[in-house]
């Protein structure tokens, strides 16, 4: 791999669109609702245990969290959407700085790929499927990968990959990773993705 892992650190929680880092390195953010596993995954991306944050409360934290790796890329990790519980302010606040990411990142052009998390086990929920229509009609180039994929056997789990897939619309070519972050299955081929559309390989 031509990137150093272990060089990797939180530069910044940001809580308004300008405080996002101006440093012109490509981005690679992640998407998806709460409690799909983002911080899990980013922290076995890492191989680390608690770099990102998991939080005890789905939604709770509305940050867009910024990454640096090895001072090459930005790992981005957008707030979990979908937290129904959540009280319409916080819902507005969500949506205001996921909004401003894409709106008002002054490095917008350097957003390389969304990898879109969705929970292999529950399929993709109605906000799932809005995010990736957006995706689609933005033209934001973009990946699937299908979490927490150790909790399903063999066959339910080529099940869930053809239901994500059909669900959400998906051209026959677009990506979809199986991902486990207790097994790490999938930790590779995701690495392959993001280095090759961040121009890193």
């Amino acid at each position: 791999m031509s990137i150093n892992l272990q060089n990797a650190k939180l530069t910044i929680s940001a809580g308004l669109p300008k405080q996002f880092p101006r440093k012109a390195i490509p981005q690679i953010a992640f998407s998806g609702r709460s409690n799909v596993g983002k911080s899990s995954l980013i922290n076995t991306l890492l191989s680390r245990k608690s770099l990102a944050r998991v939080s005890s409360a789905p939604g709770k934290t509305i940050t867009v969290n910024f990454y640096e790796v090895d001072e090459k890329l930005f790992l981005v990790d957008l707030p979990g959407y979908g937290f129904a519980k959540r009280p319409p302010a916080e819902k507005a606040a969500w949506s205001a700085l996921t909004d401003g990411f894409f709106t008002g990142n002054p490095n917008i052009d350097l957003l390389k790929l969304v990898v879109q998390l969705i929970d292999a086990k529950v399929g993709p929920t109605k906000d799932d499927l809005m995010m990736i229509d957006w995706l689609q009609q933005s033209e934001v180039p973009f990946i699937i990968v299908a979490t927490k994929m150790d909790k399903l056997n063999k066959t339910d789990a080529a099940k869930a990959e053809g239901k994500i897939r059909t669900s959400a619309g998906l051209a026959a070519d677009t990506v979809i990773i199986p991902f486990s972050s207790e097994t790490r299955e999938g930790k590779q081929t995701l690495w392959n993705e993001i280095l090759s559309y961040a121009g890193l390989v």
